[in-house]
């Protein structure tokens, strides 16, 4: 059981620092279960693959708690009016892929998470990234501020973010990419993604859960607890270190990194079935 939960340990910082990256959390985790199981059952592992997600929710929701937050302001008609258009603006962006996700849960899990589509994906927004990088132009921008962004752009955020219900597409990657062609700053692009993921995840995870219940053992339930934790933890540090990040750099090198990834991982493969 102690190898079990080093391994949770393992899948929690996985998920906290892939799920805020443009690198695909969802893709790292189904690589990592190929070399590093956890000894649980097929239906836990569909939830576990989910719901760890919720720690590293919860890490949004402590760094930008006073943002969201819209009953701190309830005496301050501007601030009050800034949060619930933000959490408005959230709702709008989420609900393509909130649609979608609910219409194609068991087809993509049935099709689409395997080891080949992971890497391919991988490859194909890691070029993505360096193209819009390269030409999408800073002086180009039109939206600096979050509370400037309009519900045009939220929704239109919204739909670039159905892409990544495919994994090793990151939906973090996704949206970045989609707000970055669509004239946001990275800053912007970051902030909204993070926020995008508190409904899509919290909805993803409730899915999961009426889909299979909760008829876990208390090994598996602790073991998810300890994930979500973990996770926790990892994507605070994570999320701040993005955001002093972004200042100063651009999205090229995780690009270069998926791309480096994707090959090295379709070359596995290859070899694997040989």
């Amino acid at each position: 059981m102690i190898f079990e939960i080093i391994k949770t340990i393992i899948f929690g910082i996985v998920e906290g620092v892939t799920e805020w990256l443009p690198i695909s959390s969802t893709g790292h985790m189904i690589l990592l279960n190929n070399f590093l199981k956890l000894d649980v059952s097929k239906s836990f592992w569909e939830v576990y693959l989910v719901v760890i997600q919720l720690g590293a929710i919860l890490a949004v929701c402590t760094i930008y708690f006073k943002k969201l937050n819209f009953f701190l302001y309830m005496k301050d008609k501007k601030r009050f009016n800034n949060s619930v258009n933000l959490w408005k603006k959230i709702i709008v962006g989420c609900l393509p892929a909130a649609v979608l996700g609910l219409l194609l849960d068991d087809f993509l899990d049935k099709h689409f998470y395997n080891f080949p589509t992971v890497a391919i994906m991988l490859i194909v927004y890691g070029v993505l990234f360096i193209i819009v990088e390269n030409y999408v132009s800073p002086k180009e921008k039109k939206c600096n501020n979050i509370y400037e962004l309009s519900y045009r752009l939220a929704f239109l955020i919204g739909l670039f973010q159905v892409l990544a219900l495919i994994p090793g597409t990151s939906r973090s990657g996704a949206t970045i990419i989609g707000a970055l062609i669509l004239g946001t700053s990275r800053n912007v692009a970051a902030e909204f993604t993070f926020y995008l993921a508190i409904p899509v995840m919290a909805g993803a995870s409730l899915l999961k859960l009426v889909k299979y219940g909760f008829d876990f053992s208390s090994n598996e339930l602790m073991l998810l607890v300890i994930g979500m934790i973990t996770a926790y933890i990892v994507s605070i540090i994570i999320i701040k270190l993005l955001l002093g990040y972004i200042k100063k750099h651009d999205f090229k090198p995780f690009g270069i990194y998926r791309i480096a990834l994707g090959l090295v991982l379709l070359l596995y493969y290859f070899m694997a079935i040989r």
